[in-house]
């Protein structure tokens, strides 16, 4: 089939990918100028346990209050959020006390997991260096962080996921940077957690992806949907451009392209910030991934780097808050890892972008019911950590054969 894809982030690039390696002809088109430029520029780098990864699982961390009130507050509401934005919080909020909740983390956990296995075999297969380092440790302060982690690690453990409680001393001994000045009432260890790095694998899986044949169209931005024929138009062009089908891969704009079609996608962006530091010296320095879930922070190693990253902001803003979530930042990094990032070098990256996020924390993958027209997005921060699951069983559903995953949790009339 001739299938064009609207979007070329990391989730987009995969879909054209696994498509490609299905032999249909595949097309993406991109607004920007090179593909991975978004919400997949600059991401936490996290691969799994996706569970984890902040922002997945709304209600995890505490009440909405707590997260929003006091000096550090890991949600804000900025300029821009609107009615929309309130509405948006307000059903996120709602989504953590549904009674399908279990459910919902528990297909997420399978989703996370199927699609670690197939990064991992494509990037063996192909044999990329995508910076990986393998390891999750999840801090806990205080006896009662422990309490507020435990509906996530419960379905965790309970699908199979290695999980194991440790002290703070066995915590410092896993990562020997740790700082020792700050409070630890102790850890959990996930040893098969995994970071790498999202942007480099993206740009890799194009250029793979182009030797299949995909045919990537930049600096082209999709203004409308076309359905019975399916189809695209894009600005500044006369005639729509014709496809057999085609995947939505495009993060915030995929609610707008689908609203004149009649389709609700209750998606908002949820603006986070990352600073990457260059490695300052090894030993101070995280070897795996570490997530403060308490701050909605993750610190993780992609190679001669170390990147921080968290906040949460719903609304466009003005850059009001900025600095104030940046110094969370770079305190979060030199408190646990004193003296492991050069974080006064010129070469320090700092990065802030959307990551377009449904309500209730999951991606929308499959058919939208509109003949022709399959959906793949909506995964908000896990985006890296689903992206080659979801274009693996988006491709089988395409090909109508059963995927590996059960795609109907992730079905567009959830909403």
């Amino acid at each position: 089939m001739q299938i064009a894809i609207v979007g070329a982030g990391i989730v987009g690039v995969a879909t054209a990918y696994e498509l490609a390696c299905d032999g249909h002809e595949v097309t993406v088109y991109e607004q920007r100028s090179a593909a991975a430029e978004e919400a997949s520029f600059g991401n936490s780098g996290l691969l799994a346990p996706s569970l984890l990864i902040p922002w997945a699982a709304p209600g995890i961390g505490g009440p909405l209050r707590r997260l929003m009130l006091g000096s550090e507050p890991a949600l804000r509401l900025v300029r821009g959020a609107g009615r929309e934005g309130l509405s948006w919080l307000w059903r996120w909020a709602q989504a953590g006390r549904r009674p399908d909740t279990a459910e919902r983390l528990a297909a997420l956990e399978r989703l996370g997991r199927y699609s670690l296995a197939r990064t991992r075999e494509i990037a063996e297969g192909l044999q990329l260096d995508i910076e990986a380092s393998r390891g999750a440790l999840v801090l806990l302060r205080k006896d009662q962080d422990v309490e507020r982690v435990q509906p996530a690690l419960r379905i965790l453990r309970e699908a199979g996921v290695a999980l194991r409680d440790v002290d703070a001393d066995t915590a410092r001994l896993i990562e020997p940077g740790l700082s020792t000045d700050v409070p630890l009432a102790g850890a959990v260890h996930a040893p098969d957690g995994e970071s790498a790095n999202c942007r480099l694998f993206a740009q890799y899986l194009r250029q793979v992806a182009q030797e299949l044949g995909v045919r990537f169209v930049f600096n082209a931005r999709v203004q409308a949907l076309q359905a019975q024929p399916a189809g695209l138009r894009i600005a500044g062009e006369d005639a729509p451009r014709r496809a057999d089908a085609v995947v939505l891969c495009a993060g915030l704009a995929s609610a707008a392209l689908l609203r004149p079609l009649g389709l609700r996608m209750p998606m908002a962006a949820v603006h986070g910030y990352s600073v990457s530091a260059p490695l300052r010296e090894d030993s101070h320095a995280p070897q795996g991934a570490v997530i403060d879930p308490l701050h909605r922070i993750t610190i993780t190693r992609q190679g001669q780097r170390v990147r921080v990253a968290g906040g949460a902001e719903i609304g466009h803003g003005d850059g009001t808050h900025r600095d104030a979530t940046l110094q969370t930042l770079y305190l979060a990094l030199s408190g646990w890892f004193p003296g492991g990032a050069l974080t006064s070098s010129p070469q320090v990256q700092v990065w802030r972008g959307a990551r377009p996020t449904l309500p209730d924390g999951a991606p929308v993958i499959g058919a939208s019911g509109v003949p022709g027209l399959w959906l793949n997005a909506g995964h908000g921060a896990c985006g890296w950590s689903q992206a080659c699951g979801s274009a693996r069983a988006l491709a089988d559903q395409i090909a109508q054969q059963a995927p590996a995953i059960d795609l109907q949790p992730f079905a567009l009339d959830r909403f």
